[in-house]
């Protein structure tokens, strides 16, 4: 009888706002990097004009779902669709990407998963130098991140696609992988998660002559919780840079492989909150159930 009684009174002692977060978990994927991560499936010149344009082709893997939300450009959650980075690309012309059949995987091959809550930031024809602390694409990534969080998720990864801009010269080369671990390590550290999830994607492609030079720095990497997923093979269209629509939906599923096998790893904490706002909840529930506990005591 006293176990039914605290009981009761828990439930009504808590605020809704907490219950509702607690029915509603949030899963923030941010996805970064450059052309092949905001997505060019689907995209190809006009024959008569030359104009880029998207064939508006969208696969089942890529079709909107209930349970995957986007943040767009006015930092707003909206529902998922096709193209997902047409807000944030906005002077490209943007096509299917990875994110969507990513998002859709995840959820296919766990049905327990929560809601997906996407973070598009990837810019086309963005090099390495452009992410790093103190630029604006690095500021607006921690920003957009960060006001996802303010919804009451938690971060569970990264998509990071990025490099074709810096395979055209020999200095960049040189410098990519130093580039690249300072990005990741600032981008953790703003965050506030030391050990933020990273998949990373090896080239595909490239607009240079030092393509395999910087997929090593790539695979090297070196970091932990940064795994790598390889693309290279991958069917390129007509450009011969930009994955196809069936090679985005290939790598997504790719990605959502590589993420459900780590987050399964008994070595990830990945489902612990990783900021202090995301205690918040657990924190209140406890000081509702000593209040519940205080009034039992007095009541008998």
């Amino acid at each position: 009888m006293l176990s039914f009684i605290l009981l009761a009174l828990l439930a009504h002692a808590l605020p809704v706002k907490c219950q509702n977060l607690l029915q509603q978990k949030l899963n923030i994927i941010i996805l970064a990097g450059q052309s092949n991560m905001a997505g060019r499936g689907g995209v190809a010149n006009d024959t008569a004009t030359g104009i880029p344009t998207w064939d508006g082709v969208v696969p089942p893997q890529c079709q909107p779902n209930p349970s995957i939300i986007r943040l767009s450009a006015d930092l707003a959650w909206v529902q998922a669709r096709e193209p997902i980075h047409a807000d944030i690309d906005a002077r490209k012309t943007n096509g299917i990407g990875p994110g969507m059949p990513f998002a859709n995987a995840v959820l296919t091959k766990d049905s327990n998963f929560g809601v997906v809550g996407l973070v598009p930031c990837a810019v086309g024809g963005t090099a390495i130098s452009e992410w790093q602390k103190g630029q604006f694409l690095y500021e607006q990534l921690v920003k957009r991140a960060q006001m996802a969080l303010q919804s009451g998720g938690v971060y569970r990864a990264m998509l990071w696609y990025q490099g074709e801009t810096d395979t055209f010269s020999q200095e960049d080369v040189e410098l990519y992988k130093g580039r690249l671990k300072r990005f990741f390590n600032d981008l953790r550290s703003d965050l506030q998660a030391p050990m933020l999830p990273i998949f990373q994607v090896a080239l595909a492609s490239g607009e240079g002559p030092y393509i395999e030079e910087v997929r090593e720095a790539q695979l090297g990497i070196g970091l932990p919780n940064v795994k790598c997923v390889d693309a290279k093979g991958l069917p390129l269209g007509p450009d011969g840079l930009h994955l196809t629509t069936l090679s985005q939906v290939r790598l997504g599923e790719m990605l959502a492989n590589a993420f459900l096998r780590f987050t399964s790893s008994p070595l990830c904490c990945n489902d612990a909150p990783t900021n202090f706002s995301s205690f918040v909840p657990y924190f209140l529930i406890f000081a509702q159930f000593l209040r519940c506990l205080w009034m039992i005591l007095n009541f008998i």
